[in-house]
């Protein structure tokens, strides 16, 4: 078999057979297919697209190129969440402790974030204490006990999907769905869950900003967990403005506290409880979605989810008290609130700007080997739809340094203001499964 027949198969429009791709993968992570045949192949596919079974399989041999977690020691069904990224995410703080509350298992593999804000264990590691440092015997034991644990992502999983994402970002090659897709999912399946349940965002703040690109790499995503044994569903919702109030580390944090107490913003809430309604269905807790959208909205009123995060949070050598006393959380020097130049009503938040703007605060990393300041970030004071007057708070920056400049413009840039009322966006567009 050679690398430039493939090359020429797909140029062409053909299809390839398992044995091709598995040549391919191979080739690529031991170094014997060197990196310029693989951008020629990875622009052919961009041109070329690939049918459902060939994501499939390219899905299967990434995974199989490094580490593949076996969960098979923990009780049940373990469901996995993924979101394509946005800003404002919090859902991972709320869903852990909301779905393992009702018995659901959360064996959470994360990473840390390189853009506006943290990753998850950016964000968890705002609470004093709280370590992913635990080796997998003990990341077992503890979902086990306590229904849900996180741990950083092993440096070998996947290996040939963190080599063709490098190639692909600078062969103009990023935006492939079945890339994507398949680069997604390799990581989902690698890590061990019986059942994955997809947040795909669209919107100005997301990866996809077409509603219909969104679609597409949803059902591709859907299609290649069910082609490989796993039951998959998404969710496509909108992140045509920041999710929530706040968008920083420790603000998160204390914004995933508000929810688990049923005092959280309203699309926050209202995603985590869909998105935790498909979990406890994959995961067999309950027969339908609106019956496990009632356990889990029990969950919150009785107290029951904030307990479990507490739990979660000690498990790990975390501070639980901070979930009483959220002062305990990294606190900003400075608050300082950004007014609006106009009366009117909010029409538009350019989401990513927003995320920017709290980067260049230092919520984010600009390089992997930027430091992030777990205090730093921005509240929302107002979100589309909102009516606002001249000299109100359009949100409020929480800082370590007097020089805010650059992030006041860029949230001031950022809001679009109108003379005319308009209704909010949908928070979900649709749901495949």
């Amino acid at each position: 078999m050679r690398m430039v027949d493939l090359i020429e198969k797909k140029r062409n429009g053909g299809s390839h057979t398992k044995e091709e791709i598995d040549f391919i993968i191979n080739g690529y992570t031991d170094d014997s297919i060197p990196d310029y045949q693989i951008s020629a192949w990875a622009m052919a596919v961009f041109f070329q697209d690939m049918t459902h079974e060939e994501r499939a399989f390219l899905t299967e041999a990434m995974v199989n190129s490094g580490d593949v977690i076996d969960l098979s020691a923990i009780d049940g069904v373990k469901v996995d969440k993924h979101s394509t990224g946005g800003v404002g995410d919090t859902t991972t703080l709320v869903l852990a402790p909301l779905v393992a509350s009702i018995g659901v298992p959360v064996a959470k593999m994360s990473g840390r974030g390189l853009g506006h804000t943290g990753g998850t264990i950016d964000k968890l590691e705002a609470i004093p204490g709280f370590s992913v440092e635990i080796s997998n015997d003990q990341f077992i034991d503890l979902v086990n006990k306590n229904k849900a644990a996180v741990i950083g992502q092993t440096q070998n999983l996947t290996p040939a999907d963190k080599k063709l994402y490098g190639l692909r970002d600078v062969t103009a090659t990023v935006n492939s769905i079945p890339l994507i897709a398949s680069s997604i999912m390799s990581k989902k399946i690698a890590s061990g869950a019986d059942g994955i349940v997809l947040d795909v965002k669209t919107g100005a703040g997301a990866f996809m900003k077409e509603l219909s690109d969104s679609k597409e790499l949803a059902e591709a995503m859907v299609k290649i967990g069910n082609n490989l044994g796993r039951k998959t569903s998404a969710v496509i919702s909108d992140m045509s403005q920041p999710l929530g109030f706040m968008v920083g580390n420790a603000l998160e944090v204390k914004e995933a506290i508000d929810t688990l107490k049923g005092q959280g913003p309203d699309d926050l809430t209202d995603l985590c409880l869909t998105l935790g309604s498909h979990m406890a269905v994959l995961a067999k807790k309950a027969d339908t979605l609106d019956g496990a959208r009632e356990m889990l909205q029990e969950a919150i009123a009785s107290g029951k989810a904030l307990e479990q995060f507490k739990v979660f949070i000690e498990s790990q050598n975390g501070d639980p008290s901070v979930v009483d006393n959220p002062d305990k959380l990294p606190q900003a020097e400075f608050k300082v609130d950004v007014l609006s130049e106009e009366d009117g009503y909010v029409a538009g938040i350019v989401a990513d700007q927003i995320g920017t703007a709290a980067m260049l605060l230092g919520a984010g990393r600009a390089t992997k080997t930027s430091e992030i300041d777990l205090a730093v970030g921005i509240e929302l004071r107002k979100k589309i739809g909102d009516p606002v007057k001249k000299g109100e708070p359009l949100v409020t920056v929480y800082s370590n340094s007097e020089d805010i400049e650059a992030s006041k413009q860029k949230v001031l840039s950022s809001y679009k203001i109108s003379s005319t009322e308009l209704e909010s966006p949908p928070l979900v567009y649709d749901v495949i499964t």
